[in-house]
């Protein structure tokens, strides 16, 4: 098929290569616009941006398409590169800008959005990250028909993916997007045979985007509310918390047996080379014994990830 493609991170890339290897012709590729980063924030490239131009694909990077909108003269050009690229479908997959109705209206057989979750439940921005620092024991992929909505559109096909007690977001990321792309390629040669049914009225959760300012531990939580925001902040944004008096990014922990007495955020004796963090109690059960959390990874400013039995033994460095 022909198709246009708009999609940004590494999510994006992995159905993109799966799309070209079969056989569809990519007209177009939209992306986010190139964004500094790092410590020198220098330009930098997304990996849609990146697998684009390596492989030569015509590529647009408008900071909006809202043809009335700040950026109209981008969306404009991007308007006329989208008209004579002349799509059959379009392919969406994390691009990061909402679809207007003339993007939605322009292909044939409409957009096809890829998400990160088993709709309805995680609709929006950050499906991954939320169904870990749930507790969810089940995400997966649905293939959906775009309309205005947040993710409301009908769903073509979906399948399960089990979340384990490790999963981080990286690592849960990392084994979603193979099956994403898996999917936008046998949804597109079943087009436009294949049926399509309303989402669900019951279950819809929203997927909020991820802000720093949710970073910083709050000890008065459960620890194993703790533990499960470590794994779902992790690559982005990292969680952070003061220790020994220096603040610190807190990669890995795990629950383990709290102290009587012990204030959220007290350090629980636990021998020698261990930090054990007091929390609070477990929700709905203020009564009962609160776990604490043994801290097993940091990050120092400047440094490197490390154990925290090294980073103690240090005596608190980099």
């Amino acid at each position: 098929m022909r198709i246009a493609f708009a999609g940004t991170p590494e999510f994006a890339r992995a159905a993109l290569h799966a799309l070209l290897a079969a056989g569809h012709d990519v007209a177009l590729v939209l992306t986010q616009p190139d964004r500094p980063a790092g410590r020198g924030l220098k330009l930098q490239a997304s990996p849609v941006t990146q697998f684009a131009r390596q492989r030569g694909l015509p590529l647009a990077q408008p900071r909006s398409l809202r043809l009335d909108g700040k950026h109209a003269d981008e969306a404009e050009a991007a308007a006329r590169a989208l008209r004579a690229a002349a799509p059959q479908v379009m392919v969406v997959a994390a691009y990061g800008l909402i679809l207007p109705r003339w993007v939605l209206d322009l292909p044939a057989d409409g957009c096809l959005n890829i998400h990160g979750s088993l709709l309805p439940r995680w609709r929006g921005a950050a499906p991954i990250q939320r169904a870990v620092e749930a507790g969810d024991a089940t995400t997966g992929i649905t293939i959906m028909r775009m309309d205005e909505g947040l993710d409301t559109g009908p769903m073509l096909l979906e399948e399960a993916l089990p979340i384990t007690a490790e999963d981080t977001a990286a690592t849960l990321h990392d084994r979603l997007a193979p099956l994403g792309a898996r999917l936008i390629v046998q949804a597109l040669a079943r087009l436009p045979s294949l049926p399509a049914r309303p989402q669900p009225a019951e279950g819809v959760t929203y997927a909020r985007k991820i802000d720093k300012a949710e970073a910083a531990i709050d000890w008065r939580q459960p620890a194993e509310v703790i533990e499960r925001r470590l794994r779902a902040f992790d690559p982005f944004p990292g969680c952070t918390a003061e220790l020994d008096g220096q603040l610190l990014k807190v990669w890995r922990g795990r629950v383990v047996e709290g102290a009587a007495g012990v204030p959220p955020g007290g350090r629980v004796a636990a021998g020698a080379g261990r930090l054990v963090i007091a929390c609070g109690a477990p929700v709905g059960r203020a009564s009962a014994q609160p776990a604490a959390l043994e801290v097993l990874e940091v990050q120092a400013p400047g440094g490197r990830r490390q154990a925290a039995q090294q980073w103690l033994r240090r005596g608190g460095s980099a």
